[in-house]
């Protein structure tokens, strides 16, 4: 090493010192706003996907809402040949019997 000659290179210098020191700031800084862009880019871009899918789908939602296959029936609506008697609450039969049907 002692035959290597010294230039301005191998000298520390506190001005070369504080420029990395800045210059690496700024390339953190520049970094730190590049990704803030492009996470803020991605957003809009998945929202702009979300809003095109869902507005391009709902007509078939109403259609799967509005669908009713052959055979079955609504919750809450009847079937054409259902005899009810009592009143359903909650899943529990409630028989109702009137003591003057009994006589």
């Amino acid at each position: 090493m002692r035959n290597l000659p010294h230039t301005s290179a191998n000298i520390p210098n506190p001005f070369r010192n504080l420029l990395a020191v800045v210059a690496t700031a700024a390339a953190f800084g520049l970094a730190l706003m590049f990704s803030v862009v492009v996470v803020a880019v991605i957003l809009v871009a998945g929202m702009l996907g979300w809003a095109y899918l869902w507005w391009k789908t709902r007509e078939l939602r109403k259609q799967m809402r509005n669908y009713q296959p052959p055979g079955m029936v609504r919750e809450g609506e009847m079937a054409e040949n259902d005899v009810i008697r009592g009143e359903v609450i909650e899943g529990e039969v409630i028989h109702v019997v009137d003591t003057q049907e009994e006589k």
